[in-house]
């Protein structure tokens, strides 16, 4: 990975990777849980291989990121965040946003909220929660043991459990969720290190208590609240694994039906979650050529 380095966005300081140069198109990854802005160390190069200013920064209260003030966690702020570091980072209208996990959540509330920042978008792993929350209790046994962690991240023990045994939990994630990825140790070595101070892995599992609970919600971001779950307007790639042991792939197969017009979905086989680390050079290329499009 290239040199850390430090840009403030939306009164947050953000620790950031970037390829290419500066005033190149923009083109903007972010990470989920539980991983951090080094996932994106195979695609970076890629982008800017093909013309593009690629940056990749860690989300909010993700280490070296800042934790925000005012608590914020829920996926408005984070779409706000990428909107905000559109902004900063000189972005105009062909800039293109490129999201896995909450990464992903956040990139439909920042195209849905702000179609003129983005002229096409890439999503990974996580489809639009329109479907997903609408069909949540629909879901057979296998979804729900798969989301346990969902529900775990909801009660007083979250952090004790998540702390437990040098962070065994992310280990087992990494581990269930990418089933045929043999070489996670640095990826994982990277997720503790920025989740291991207390306050940093609060943080981490304050997304997922925002995620059902509209009193953690900041109004000062409704808009990209709202986004989150609606159709937008920029067009999409959505990727997702068929061996993804976090959302099974039948989930997601009424996924299509929630992207905006112009979007395509494809099933990448032999992949799990974390499906842009086991299959770099497949994932660079559906990428930019749905990029280039």
């Amino acid at each position: 990975m290239t040199e850390l380095k430090n840009i403030n966005a939306n009164g947050l300081d953000f620790g950031y990777f970037e390829a290419g140069p500066a005033d190149a198109p923009l083109a903007l990854c972010l990470h989920g849980f539980p991983d951090t802005a080094h996932s994106w160390r195979h695609l970076l190069p890629a982008l800017a291989d093909a013309g593009y200013h690629a940056v990749a920064p860690f989300l909010r209260g993700y280490a070296p990121s800042g934790i925000p003030a005012d608590g914020a966690y829920q996926a408005g702020a984070i779409a706000a965040d990428a909107n905000a570091l559109h902004e900063a980072f000189g972005g105009d209208g062909d800039a293109v946003l490129i999201g896995h996990d909450w990464g992903a959540i956040a990139t439909y509330g920042a195209t849905g909220s702000a179609p003129e920042r983005w002229r096409r978008a890439v999503t990974m792993s996580v489809p639009p929660l329109g479907g997903v929350l609408a069909d949540f209790f629909n879901y057979d046994y296998g979804q729900f043991k798969r989301s346990f962690y969902i529900f775990l991240f909801q009660t007083p023990l979250a952090e004790a459990g998540a702390a437990a045994h040098d962070m065994a939990l992310i280990d087992g994630l990494w581990r269930d969720w990418s089933p045929g990825y043999q070489d996670a140790a640095k990826d994982i070595a990277h997720v503790k290190e920025s989740l291991r101070d207390p306050a940093h892995l609060a943080a981490a599992i304050g997304y997922y208590r925002a995620l059902f609970d509209p009193s953690r919600h900041v109004a000062a971001y409704a808009a990209e609240q709202e986004a989150i779950t609606a159709t937008g307007e920029t067009p999409i790639l959505y990727l997702h694994g068929t061996d993804d042991g976090c959302i099974g792939a039948d989930v997601v197969q009424g996924a299509k039906d929630h992207l905006p017009a112009g979007s395509r979905m494809e099933l990448v086989e032999g992949t799990g979650h974390f499906l842009h680390l086991e299959a770099p050079e497949r994932i660079n290329r559906e990428v930019l050529a749905w990029l280039a499009g």
